[in-house]
């Protein structure tokens, strides 16, 4: 467990001094802040509207009107944040040839890969709980359901942490930082719209299939205040197959 977390602690440094890790974060908060603001006028202007043809204030609902579009635009925008996040964490090692120091020192690859998992998602889970001011903001002015809030958060996590995953596999093919991002992307993508194939091909046998794969599909669920057992075991599930291979790619590199 020591080695795992020193393993942890070294990659969390060096993320924290990373320029790369640092614009990502910056990014990741200026872009999601500016579209919850458009959001939130888009609300406001609506039901200014809805005002003047009612004659009377109507009943709004914030988590479906902002909070849940809001969530799922974060989730769109870690699609092109992710892989520039992760592109770097077995790649560079290869490139500057540390990997095998790393890897003829008594960390086992298992504790490298988890490490390095363990500091990118910590890192994650810092730049999503900066953007909790949103729904504590829409606390102060309207009535916030919190439960939809609470399950949203965790879905966004648990996909985040799918695609953390999914990221670290892919720096673990290639050495080229960009070639990593490039995987990583293509993979999330294709993952991400399995949803929209499975709907237009949902009368064949393959569309509830690919519909239950989608990861939007389980993210809705999520932000629909469901906490189903079985969306968790499917991203529990992904991230394990990820870092599974991400482990078999750095071991038989191990043996070249």
């Amino acid at each position: 467990m020591s080695k795992l977390l020193a393993v942890c602690a070294r990659e969390l440094r060096s993320l924290l001094v990373s320029p790369i890790a640092a614009v990502c974060v910056a990014m990741f908060l200026l872009v999601t802040g500016y579209l919850f603001y458009t959001i939130v006028i888009a609300a406001s202007v609506q039901t200014r509207m809805m005002l003047r043809m009612q004659q009377m204030a109507p009943q709004l609902n914030i988590n479906e009107m902002i909070l849940a579009p809001s969530l799922r635009n974060f989730s769109v925008i870690l699609l092109l944040i992710v892989p520039l996040l992760t592109m770097r964490l077995i790649a560079e090692e290869r490139k500057q040839k540390t990997s095998e120091l790393l890897l003829t020192s008594p960390v086992t690859v298992a504790q490298l890969i988890l490490g390095k998992y363990l500091a990118v998602l910590a890192l994650y889970g810092v730049m999503l709980g900066l953007t909790l001011y949103m729904p504590l903001l829409l606390g102060r002015f309207g009535p916030v359901v919190w439960w939809p809030v609470f399950s949203g958060y965790l879905g966004l996590f648990l996909v985040g942490a799918v695609f953390l995953a999914v990221g670290l596999l892919a720096s673990a093919l290639t050495e080229n930082q960009m070639i990593a991002a490039i995987i990583s992307f293509s993979l999330l993508i294709v993952m991400w719209l399995l949803g929209w194939v499975g709907a237009v091909t949902a009368d064949t046998q393959t569309g509830p299939l690919l519909t239950y794969l989608s990861l939007l599909e389980h993210l809705n669920n999520f932000l629909a205040g469901l906490i189903d057992t079985k969306d968790v075991v499917y991203l529990l599930g992904l991230i394990a197959v990820s870092l599974f291979l991400a482990h078999r790619v750095v071991e038989s590199q191990r043996w070249r």
